[in-house]
């Protein structure tokens, strides 16, 4: 426990022309093992993209990897959920984006050992006008890293639940994506959307974007709807979608309302195990893309 009473977890457009496939985002001058880069992506709102975000890259840094969160989305909900007031905040991502600051100077540590933040500042909902005249304005974020790509086994990016310049930023500079899918009617129809942005992307600006996994959210298994859109999805996309499900838990919703992950908040909770169990899954599915590598 801090001093200020936060738990702690001890560890265990116009497109531009695609940079030479032979520098992949994951190339580090140095030798060692660059970062994973993956995006927590979906054009809708309300899925649980952010939550997502910061109760995986708690559970990853729970048992012992090291994680950095970049914000992207300008309503700040990671920062926030994260313990970073904006007071908190001097520079972030908006920064970054626009070159008036490197990585090293926009990371912010967070209550929880191994897990770092780059925030969200209020200036972030006006990048896209910044950033629209800009020369290789979709490798704003990609560039940032390359130039001084920061020591951590994981970067999660969280990203506006919209497709536009910021979203395709994180796009650009991920090597991989991962959904996360309300149990609903229209969940399907999103994906498909999703996916095509992937694959245009992929093929126009970074060839070497895949998708992780989907996981599904806020499902209730006493709820027929849940159960069928489930089934639909694994018989769409088969294994890419993770055997782990999120279920609707009150416990999952508070959390953010006192700037904690769920992890934290209530660790024993079928949110924080369902978390936990998913990180097991994206470790298992890095190791296998490695091993194919």
């Amino acid at each position: 426990m801090t001093s200020s009473g936060t738990a702690v977890i001890s560890p265990a457009p116009v497109m531009s022309n695609v940079p030479d496939p032979s520098e992949p985002p994951q190339t580090r001058a140095s030798g060692h093992r660059a970062p994973r880069i993956l995006i927590i992506a979906n054009q809708k709102g309300g899925v649980g993209k952010t939550t997502t975000a910061i109760n995986l890259a708690t559970a990853l840094a729970a048992i012992g990897r090291r994680v950095l969160v970049i914000d992207l989305d300008p309503q700040g909900n990671a920062s926030t959920g994260l313990g970073i007031p904006p007071s908190g905040r001097a520079r972030g991502t908006y920064d970054l984006l626009i070159g008036e600051a490197g990585i090293a100077e926009t990371i912010v540590r967070t209550a929880i050992p191994g897990l770092d933040v780059v925030p969200s500042t209020v200036d972030l909902a006006g990048a896209e006008l910044d950033l629209i005249d800009m020369e290789r304005r979709e490798y704003r974020l990609r560039e940032a890293l390359q130039a001084a790509m920061p020591d951590y086994d994981f970067i999660l990016v969280d990203c506006p639940p919209s497709l536009n310049l910021l979203t395709l930023n994180g796009l650009v500079a991920a090597q991989a994506v991962l959904v996360p899918l309300q149990c609903e009617f229209f969940a399907l129809e999103g994906l498909t959307h999703l996916l095509k942005t992937i694959e245009r992307v992929r093929h126009k600006l970074n060839p070497t974007l895949d998708l992780q996994g989907v996981v599904l959210t806020m499902a209730d298994a006493r709820n027929n709807l849940t159960n069928m859109v489930a089934a639909d999805v694994r018989q769409f996309l088969g294994e890419k979608v993770y055997q782990t499900v999120i279920p609707r838990n009150v416990r999952v919703s508070e959390a953010p309302s006192h700037g904690k992950p769920v992890l934290l908040y209530d660790f024993r909770c079928a949110g924080s195990q369902a978390y936990i169990r998913l990180a097991r899954e994206v470790l298992v599915r890095e190791r296998e893309e490695e091993h194919v590598a």
